[in-house]
C-alpha cells in the first residue's frame, strides 16, 4: 500500500558452518583488502545504530524514487498523454510500468553480481550505490521533462536500471555485515524506511507543485538520502585474489536456481511473489479506484492520506515484528499470520468499496505488511547459499519484488475493463495472497 541461484538456510539463528557462512573463494581467510573485516566471512560483531540509520535512510531514499512515480506522478502522465494514443489511461499506465519492471528484473541481479565481484578502494557495495541513486536522479529529471509517452516510457525504465543497482548493494550490505540474530531487527528498520520512502515519495508527488516538479523534488532526495551511508560507514573491500576467475558462462550460469536443489529457497521465494503480486494488484490502479470507484473528490490526496494511514500502522509493527522474530527465533509463524491478515484487509476492499473502507482496510494493510517486510526479510538473508554471492542471490530473491509489477498490469487491466471491476480485483488479489501465505508453511528449514 517494494533474484542466480544457490542452496539457502532458512530463518532463525543459524549453527556456525552454515550457508552463508563464507564458503567460496577467501571464505574464513585473513580479512578483506587492506586488513579490514573479511567481506566473505559471516557476520558477528552486531551493527550499531548509526549504521542502521544510514543504511535505512538510503534505503528509503531509493524508495522515494520508485514510488512518487508509481503512486501519483505516472499515473498523472498516463492520463495527459492516454487521449492522443487511443488506449485508456489504464491500459497506457500498465505498458509503462509493466517495461520498467521487466528492466527491473534484469538490473536487480545482474548489478548485485556485479557488486559482489566489485574490488573497488570503497569496497563492493558502494559504487554501485552511489552511481545508481545518481542515476536515478537524472533519469527522474528525465521523466520531468517527458513530452511523449516514449520519453516516459524510456524515463520509467532508465528509472527501474539505475535505482535496481544501488537497491541491490544496499540489500546485500546487510548479510554482509549483520549477523543473522540481528537481520529480523535491521530488517524491520529498513521496512520503516521504505514505507517512509513511499509516504515520502507520494508527500513529495502530491505537494511539490505538478508532475516536473514532485519528479524533481523525488530526484533531490533521491541522491541525498544516500550520502549519509556512503560518506559515514567504510564498506568492506573485497581482494582481488578473493574475486573468482571470469567466465561468461560462470557469470550467467549462477543466475539459474535450482528449486529441486534448494526446495526451501524456492518456497521462499514463491511466497514473497504471491504476497508482493498482491499487495501490487492493490496499489496499481488506487488512484482510480478512488477518482472511479470510490468518487473520493480529491483522489490524488486520497491516496496520500491511505499511503500515510498504511505507513502509520505498518511503522507501529514493522520493527517489532522483526524485534519479536529475533527474541523467539522463528519467521514462518509471523510470515504466515501477517499474510493471512493482508489477504483478509485486501477482501474487505472488495465488499466494502468506500472512503471509510478504504481508510479502515489500509490501516489493516499496514500491520500485516510491517511484519511480513522485516521478518520475510531476515527469512530471506538466512537461506543465502554462500557470501561470494550474496548480492547475486538476493537479486534473483529480489525478482519476487520486481516480477509482481510486470505480473499485475497483465492481471488486472483485463480484470477491471472487462472481467468484473475493482471488486473482482480485489478479491483476486485476496486469494493470491492467502495462497502465499499459506505456502510458508512448505519451508522445512525454517521455524
Amino acid at each position: 500500500m517494494t533474484r542466480p541461484e544457490r542452496p539457502a538456510k532458512a530463518p532463525g539463528p543459524a549453527a556456525p558452518g552454515g550457508p552463508g557462512t563464507g564458503a567460496g573463494p577467501g571464505a574464513g581467510g585473513g580479512g578483506g583488502a587492506g586488513g579490514g573485516p573479511d567481506p566473505l566471512g559471516e557476520p558477528v560483531e552486531p551493527v550499531g545504530r548509526g549504521w542502521t540509520s544510514a543504511l535505512s535512510l538510503a534505503n528509503g531514499a531509493i524508495w522515494v524514487g520508485w514510488y512518487g512515480p508509481l503512486q501519483i506522478l505516472l499515473a498523472s502522465q498516463a492520463k495527459d498523454f492516454a487521449p492522443g494514443t487511443g488506449l485508456s489511461k489504464e491500459t497506457l499506465l500498465a505498458w509503462v510500468t509493466g517495461a520498467g519492471a521487466v528492466v527491473s528484473l534484469v538490473a536487480n541481479p545482474l548489478f548485485g553480481a556485479l557488486s559482489d565481484r566489485t574490488t573497488a578502494r570503497t569496497g563492493r557495495r558502494t559504487p554501485w550505490i552511489v552511481a545508481g541513486a545518481a542515476g536515478g536522479a537524472l533519469s527522474l529529471l528525465l521523466l520531468a521533462g517527458a513530452g511523449s509517452v516514449a520519453v516516459m516510457a524510456a524515463g520509467w525504465c532508465l528509472v527501474q536500471l539505475t535505482l535496481n543497482a544501488a537497491f541491490a548493494a544496499v540489500t546485500a550490505a546487510v548479510p554482509d555485515r549483520v549477523p543473522r540474530a540481528q537481520r529480523g531487527s535491521v530488517g524491520g528498520s529498513l521496512g520503516a524506511a521504505q514505507i517512509l520512502g513511499v509516504v515520502g515519495g507520494t508527500g513529495l508527488a502530491t505537494v511539490a507543485g505538478g508532475t516536473g516538479a514532485g519528479y524533481a523534488a523525488c530526484a533531490v532526495f533521491t541522491l541525498a538520502g544516500v550520502l549519509p551511508y556512503v560518506l559515514l560507514h567504510r564498506d568492506l573491500r573485497l581482494a582481488p585474489a578473493d574475486r573468482p576467475p571470469w567466465s561468461w558462462r560462470g557469470f550467467l550460469g549462477g543466475f539459474l536456481l535450482s528449486p529441486r536443489r534448494h526446495p526451501d529457497l524456492a518456497w521462499a521465494w514463491l511466497t514473497r511473489f504471491l504476497i508482493n503480486l498482491s499487495n501490487s494488484l492493490v496499489l496499481l490502479y488506487l488512484l482510480y479506484y478512488l477518482r472511479d470507484r470510490v468518487r473520493y473528490a480529491d483522489p490524488e490526496r486520497g491516496v496520500l492520506v491511505l499511503t500515510a494511514v498504511n505507513g502509520l500502522t505498518l511503522l507501529a509493527t514493522v520493527v517489532a515484528g522483526g524485534v519479536w522474530s529475533d527474541r523467539v527465533g522463528r519467521r514462518k509463524p509471523f510470515v504466515l499470520w501477517s499474510g493471512v491478515l493482508m489477504a483478509v484487509a485486501t477482501a474487505a476492499l472488495s465488499a466494502w468499496q468506500t472512503w471509510p473502507g478504504a481508510i479502515v482496510a489500509a490501516a489493516v494493510l499496514g500491520v500485516g505488511f510491517g511484519v511480513f517486510t522485516s521478518v520475510d526479510f531476515a527469512l530471506m538473508t538466512d537461506v543465502l547459499p554462500t557470501a561470494l554471492d550474496r548480492g547475486k542471490d538476493l537479486g534473483v530473491i529480489n525478482v519476487a519484488n520486481a516480477l509482481p509489477q510486470v505480473a499485475a498490469p497483465a492481471l488486472a487491466a483485463p480484470i477491471v475493463t472487462y472481467l468484473g471491476g475493482y471488486r473482482v480485483l480485489h478479491l483476486t488479489a485476496a486469494v493470491i495472497g492467502l495462497a502465499g501465505a499459506v505456502l510458508v508453511s512448505r519451508i522445512r528449514g525454517v521455524d
